[in-house]
């Protein structure tokens, strides 16, 4: 047909030609059709049935409506593969399909039947999508893939099912069922799927009475489970012992019994944020021998300590946004792997914070003590850190001794604290050999810190009450990039261009926004810019 290309033989694309129809006449040795993107809402059997030797058709993204795909349209196609009817108007599936398919597509319509020899008796079967419909429990046949046993994928979310489906394939490997109406998962709907490798449950109404101690537990190949935004008030128990990531954020768990995770030996990444678990609900056995464990997730929840007994190998933990007020000298004392530590909008004070905590964490990389209630900084800061991050404090003193031996300190954020030039220790930077990047925004510094270590790169001081800048400020850091001062009270001249003169590494000099001197210099830049502008028109 026009419009369409015939690239090789047997290959039509008719893709985003605007069809209204299906066409007519095409060769009858076509193998692969592409009628994508287009506006055909109807197809004629007849046509269809001619071409017969068809192993793939893509219909995806057009206005096909049960109506319009009478029930015979695919009799006599005995050599398909491949059907892409996703993204039409679909509200009942073909009650028969080849039973050389191979894979179905049926995405994004208004699916909500599907028959007994839709994905029945089809031994090559591997792949199902029936996401985005809106499919019921009673719109499933009792055995939906009778006979075909090897479909290995099957992707059913944004649905309307309250169980999941009965007699699943055993050759599955990959099950989604998220954005459902789950409440229960029958007895035995899972035993037969030993092969099972990605479970995707979230985002449903789950409880703990909706499951039992073997819903999980035959799925022995099982790597990754999802059961996050659910109702859950507890771990299930029963999960299999190779699952390595493991999604339980957004419940209301509010326990973690000593024996519901301890048999998932390969367990790596175990993410609990937004519970509500407190540390006394943790039993302190809870991780015991989870030796792969090294990232964990407990932020949003309402503990209030650290919880005793946190896995010993763990390299990431997670635990912002809670009610902690205190660390003790052992909270840390076992977790020598740690290399990033998030403790920021807890309710920690400076005096509450055990200056021998950290001193076992000598792989601790980075650290986040933000959105605290520190007044001053705190002793003891591992030797080996990299960032820390203190900002949105009441920080107002920098002691001696509180960063010494930083050596490898590459990042400080200390933003929006309390800090003046007079209470920050005089040596306090010289220690920081490695630093590149110092984040002092937001504090009430009257002028740039002596004494910036030559490594510095990047100086963040917008929003201080700096007035001058002396000549010499920026002797110490000849590698400096970027120097922000936006939002200070710099006066007109104030600003002297040998300050910077040999600079040889300065990209951004940033000093809008100070008294005056923005206002006459963006006069001037605004005039010009006009004038640029309506030059540009006029040509």
């Amino acid at each position: 047909p026009r419009d369409c290309g015939c690239t090789q033989e047997g290959v039509v694309d008719c893709g985003g030609i605007d069809l209204k129809e299906f066409p007519l006449l095409l060769p009858e040795l076509t193998n692969h059709l592409s009628l994508q993107n287009n506006q055909i809402e109807e197809i004629f059997p007849e046509e269809l049935a001619r071409l017969y030797r068809l192993e793939t058709l893509n219909l995806q993204n057009n206005r096909l409506t049960s109506k319009g795909l009478p029930e015979e349209a695919f009799e006599h196609l005995e050599n398909l593969n491949y059907l892409y009817l996703a993204n039409n108007k679909l509200t009942v599936a073909p009650k028969f399909l080849p039973n050389t398919l191979i894979s179905a597509d049926f995405a994004a319509n208004y699916l909500t039947k599907i028959y007994g020899l839709t994905f029945g008796q089809k031994p090559n079967l591997r792949s199902v999508y029936l996401h985005n419909n809106k499919l019921s429990d009673a719109g499933l046949p009792d055995n939906m893939f009778n006979g075909s046993n090897n479909v290995e994928i099957l992707i059913m979310s944004s649905n309307f099912l309250k169980y999941v489906p009965k007699n699943l394939p055993p050759a599955l490997y990959k099950l989604h069922l998220q954005s459902n109406k789950l409440e229960k998962i029958p007895k035995g709907a899972f035993s037969d799927l030993a092969g099972l490798r990605e479970l995707y449950l979230q985002n449903n109404y789950l409880s703990n009475e909706g499951m039992d101690n073997e819903t999980f537990w035959k799925l022995s190949s099982l790597e990754y489970l999802d059961l996050s935004s659910n109702n859950l008030s507890q771990i299930p128990s029963g999960l299999p012992r190779n699952i390595i990531l493991l999604h339980l954020e957004k419940n209301a768990i509010k326990v973690i019994d000593r024996d519901v995770l301890t048999q998932i030996k390969n367990l790596e990444y175990l993410l609990l944020h937004n519970n509500k678990l407190k540390a006394r609900g943790i039993h302190p056995l809870a991780f015991q021998g989870l030796k792969k464990l090294h990232t964990v997730h407990l932020y949003n929840n309402m503990l209030e300590r650290i919880p005793s007994g946190l896995p010993r190998r763990v390299k990431t933990l997670m635990i912002l946004h809670n009610q902690i007020s205190e660390i003790n000298r052992n909270d840390f004392a076992t977790t020598y792997f740690l290399e990033e530590l998030n403790l920021s909008y807890n309710k920690l004070t400076s005096p509450q914070i055990h200056r021998e905590a950290f001193r076992k964490l000598r792989q601790l990389k980075s650290l986040d003590l933000s959105g605290n209630n520190l007044h001053m900084l705190p002793f003891g800061f591992p030797k080996n850190l990299q960032v820390l991050k203190l900002k949105e404090n009441e920080i107002s003193i920098i002691p001696k001794g509180t960063l010494s031996g930083m050596t490898k300190l590459k990042e400080l954020y200390l933003s929006n604290n309390k800090l003046k030039v007079n209470s920050i220790y005089s040596r306090a930077w010289r220690e920081l050999s490695s630093l590149q990047s110092l984040d002092l925004a937001g504090n009430q510094l009257t002028s740039i810190p002596l004494g910036l270590p030559e490594s510095l790169e990047y100086l963040y001081l917008q929003n201080n009450k700096i007035t001058t800048v002396s000549e010499n400020a920026f002797e110490s850091t000849p590698k400096i990039k970027g120097i922000y001062l936006r939002f200070n009270k710099i006066a007109v001249g104030a600003l002297k261009e040998s300050t910077f003169q040999n600079l040889k590494h300065l990209q951004v000099l940033d000093i809008e926004g100070n008294l005056e001197f923005s206002n006459s210099s963006k006069n001037k830049d605004d005039s010009e810019e006009e004038m640029e502008d309506e030059e540009e028109e006029e040509e």
